[in-house]
C-alpha cells in the first residue's frame, strides 16, 4: 500500500488521517513542501479556503502543490479542498491552485447552522452514502472531461477530472469509507504504472 498525505495547515486532518490508516494506507500530514517528494496522493482537507490560501504562500505550497498536479499524482480535495482546486469561483475575481476544469460557489448551501446530512447516490458507488454537509460549496459548472459522481437538489457535488477528486460533503466525518476508497483506488491505479517512482 501507499502512502496518502494530508495538507496539515487547517481543517479536519486528523479525521483524514484516521480513515486513511483505516484503510490499510499510510497517512502522513503534510507541513513542509518538500514532504510532497515523499507521497503517492494528497488530500486537501476541508476549512476556510481563504485562510488556506494565506497558509499555502506563507508557507510555500503553491508552485510545489501545483507540480504535484503535474506529476499526475492523485489529490483529494474536500469542501474547503474543492474550492482551492477549481480553475473559476462565482463570487471571487480570482481562483487558488486551478487545477480542475470546475466552476464552484463558495458556502453555496448556507451558513453553518444550515449544515446537513443526506443519502447520495454516488457514481461508482452500490448503496445510497450518507453526506455531511458543512457550510458546503457546489459545483455550478464542468467541462466534459469531468465527471460528475453525485448531485444534490440539482447541484454538482462531488466530481473527478484524471487525477482531481472533489466532493463538496466531509467523508471524514463519517465511518463509511467507501467514498475515501475511490481516490485509494485512483492512488493503486498511478503507483501501478509502468515506471513510477513516488
Amino acid at each position: 500500500m501507499g502512502t496518502i498525505g494530508v495538507l496539515g495547515l487547517q481543517g479536519a486532518v486528523e479525521e483524514h488521517i484516521r480513515q486513511i490508516e483505516a484503510l490499510n494506507y499510510k497517512g502522513i500530514v503534510i507541513k513542509k513542501p518538500e514532504q510532497l517528494d515523499i507521497i503517492d496522493g494528497l488530500i486537501l482537507p476541508g476549512g476556510e479556503s481563504t485562510t488556506m490560501r494565506k497558509l499555502i504562500d506563507r508557507y510555500g505550497f503553491f508552485e510545489p502543490l501545483k507540480q504535484f498536479s503535474l506529476k499526475k499524482k492523485p489529490i483529494f480535495g474536500t469542501c474547503a479542498g474543492m474550492v482551492l482546486v477549481a480553475k473559476s469561483l462565482v463570487d471571487a475575481n480570482e481562483f487558488h491552485l486551478g487545477l480542475m476544469d470546475i466552476s464552484v460557489k463558495r458556502n453555496a448551501f448556507g451558513r453553518q447552522k444550515d449544515s446537513f446530512e443526506t443519502n447520495l447516490k454516488i457514481n461508482g458507488l452500490e448503496n445510497p452514502y450518507k453526506a455531511v454537509f458543512i457550510r458546503a460549496p457546489y459545483i455550478t459548472s464542468a467541462t466534459e472531461e469531468v465527471h460528475v459522481l453525485a448531485t444534490y437538489d440539482n447541484h454538482i457535488v462531488a466530481a473527478k477530472q484524471k487525477n482531481i477528486l472533489v466532493s463538496a460533503f466531509h467523508p471524514e466525518l463519517t465511518a463509511d469509507k467507501r467514498f475515501l476508497e475511490l481516490f485509494t483506488q485512483m492512488v493503486e491505479t498511478n503507483m501501478n504504472q509502468p515506471g513510477y517512482t513516488c
